[in-house]
């Protein structure tokens, strides 16, 4: 026989493979001994699925044409065997091999139906022998039960499928789809974006809450998008649930997953959701058509008021009432930039507004979550948040709702989520002051990443004379600056350099005091005095000439400015 290679055998799909939709081998187990027949195989094969029969012959042909005979019970009569009578352990390992559900047998007698009993116990393929006078009875049987399951799956997806239309025809939204996806499935569905954040839920809170509680959620309630399979599982802890993707022709919106606390979701589960899954990529393709016309809309109103071109602050509050935003309240303006440098990307253009799209929706999602009349829009290259605030609140309270916000935005990074850094504003009141707002919040986050890397978020109140320092719109004069007033300790030729600008940061910053450097640094008091000379005989007097100190203060900070 030619040699097949044996897959993994299961009720389920593995590896990918398409599972089709059948009864249980068990079922069919049973009608055998309903037509006083007998089953030998391990219990764990006979949660297999059966979708079809074929006979011995017709079988046989396949697996030698490395045909896969998965969900097929192979019927066999003594007549069949007979040809094989010498060969029988070869028959049954190629049908094994070939992943065949199991085989029927009937009118077997003596020495053939000891070695096919042989054979089947030698290769664990499930042997089924039925009775010869019962076995025209049983197939009938057999036959009419898939088509009867196999029936029952088609009325029921095309039940959903009414169903489910009606969702769009309807204009409903998705958290719509979800429900109704529960009532043909029980548990809970939720509907994610593509790194996982979810955007639509729907089912009783006891199964939302068992399904929050998996370990496919990370502890900001994103699914962990990267780690889920998609289609159907294999029996084993994650058999309780299954997702499929959500796919609009090139792009991919997002995920469908589906969660049940008191069964495993099956094959047709699964093509259940595939169908809601097609309808909820209708539904995002419309919502996203409507809202980029409403957003241009918005988009242009809000950059004339961040420009001070929207009129006067009562024009702009009644405006932006009209869209839904309240802005008649303190406030401090969020932007948020990727720290990727699309200018340098090697993303196509097309990929690169998708990203920035999905980013922009991101932040949209959190904000208008926690407060649905705060404007939020993305632009080409940021996206602008104005956040609401408690009155008279000071950084540290502005920065924990801040940081709320990005908390959620940011989640733990994975699911191809891009980093970000963020600036922040001070608290305005009034709308004539949003320009100026939006500057400091600019400003906050392209001097906040210069000083503390990708994925900072600072306020304007943390930059200090780094503020200034980012006017300054030539870099190459301020590392001229740096070059002339650091001298070799701009440089890292040197090992000890770096130590060095760190002893005269600490000596500026306790203004000269050596005892207190001594102590921050380790130093022993001699030690650091011959620190301090070595630095006098590369810089000049510091230590006597305050103009110096100055310069060299200001020279050190721009050196930590990163990109000068």
């Amino acid at each position: 026989m030619v040699g097949i290679d044996r897959p993994d055998v299961g009720g389920s799909a593995i590896d990918g493979e398409a599972e089709v939709s059948g009864i249980s081998l068990r079922l069919i187990a049973g009608l055998a001994a309903t037509a006083h027949g007998s089953v030998r195989s391990d219990p764990a094969r006979l949660d297999v699925t059966v979708d079809s029969t074929a006979p011995l012959r017709t079988a046989l042909r396949d697996a030698v044409a490395r045909t896969r005979l998965n969900h097929r019970l192979v019927l066999a009569d003594a007549a069949a065997l007979a040809e094989h009578a010498r060969g029988l352990h070869e028959v049954f390992t190629a049908l094994e091999r070939a992943s065949a559900a199991g085989i029927v047998v009937s009118g077997l007698t003596g020495r053939t139906a000891t070695s096919v009993r042989t054979a089947a116990e030698a290769t664990g393929l499930p042997l089924i022998d039925v009775p010869l006078d019962h076995i025209a009875t049983f197939t009938t049987e057999v036959l009419t039960a898939i088509l009867d399951h196999q029936t029952a799956v088609l009325r029921r997806l095309e039940d959903a499928d009414r169903a489910l239309v009606q969702i769009v025809l309807a204009g409903r939204s998705l958290d719509d789809l979800c429900e109704q996806v529960v009532g043909f499935l029980e548990g809970a569905v939720m509907v994610t974006t593509t790194d996982g954040r979810v955007i639509a839920r729907a089912g009783s809170a006891r199964e939302l809450e068992h399904a929050t509680g998996l370990e496919c959620f990370d502890r900001t309630g994103r699914l962990l998008t990267e780690n889920e399979p998609m289609g159907p599982r294999p029996d084993g802890p994650t058999a309780n649930r299954a997702a499929v993707r959500i796919v609009a022709g090139h792009l991919d919106h997002g995920v469908l997953i589906a969660f049940c606390s008191h069964r495993r979701l099956t094959v047709d589960d699964v093509r259940l959701l595939e169908r809601a899954a097609t309808v909820a990529a209708l539904a995002i393709t419309k919502d996203q058509a409507v809202s980029a016309v409403e957003s241009k809309y918005r988009a242009e109103f809000l950059r004339d008021a961040l420009a001070g071109r929207a009129g006067s602050p009562a024009e702009a509050v009644a405006h932006a009432s009209s869209l839904g935003w309240d802005i008649n309240r303190p406030m401090v303006v969020v932007v948020a930039e990727t720290d990727e440098d699309d200018d340098r990307s090697t993303r196509d253009g097309d990929e690169v507004r998708f990203l920035q799209q999905r980013f922009a929706r991101a932040w949209t999602h959190a904000v208008t979550v926690r407060d649905a009349r705060s404007p939020v829009m993305g632009f080409s290259r940021e996206v602008v948040a104005l956040v609401g605030v408690p009155p008279q609140a000071d950084t540290d309270q502005v920065m924990r709702v801040v940081g709320e916000y990005v908390r959620v935005v940011r989640g733990d990074g994975g699911g191809g989520r891009r980093s970000f850094s963020a600036g922040v504003s001070r608290p305005f009141v009034s709308v004539a002051a949003l320009p100026q707002a939006y500057d400091e919040a600019l400003s906050a986050v392209t001097v906040g990443r210069q000083m503390h890397g990708d994925g900072a978020l600072t306020h304007v109140d943390g930059l200090g004379i780094y503020r200034l320092l980012a006017l300054i719109p030539d870099g190459a004069d301020l590392r001229r600056f740096v070059s002339e007033s650091l001298r070799e300790l701009a440089t890292d030729e040197s090992p000890e350099y770096a130590g060095l600008r760190e002893t005269l940061g600490v000596l500026l910053d306790t203004n000269l005091n050596v005892a207190e450097t001594a102590r921050l640094l380790f130093f022993h008091y001699n030690t650091l005095r011959y620190r301090i000379g070595k630095l006098e005989k590369l810089l000049g007097p510091f230590t006597t000439d305050p103009d110096l100190r100055l310069t060299l203060a200001l020279a050190l900070k721009i050196h930590q400015m990163r990109g000068i």
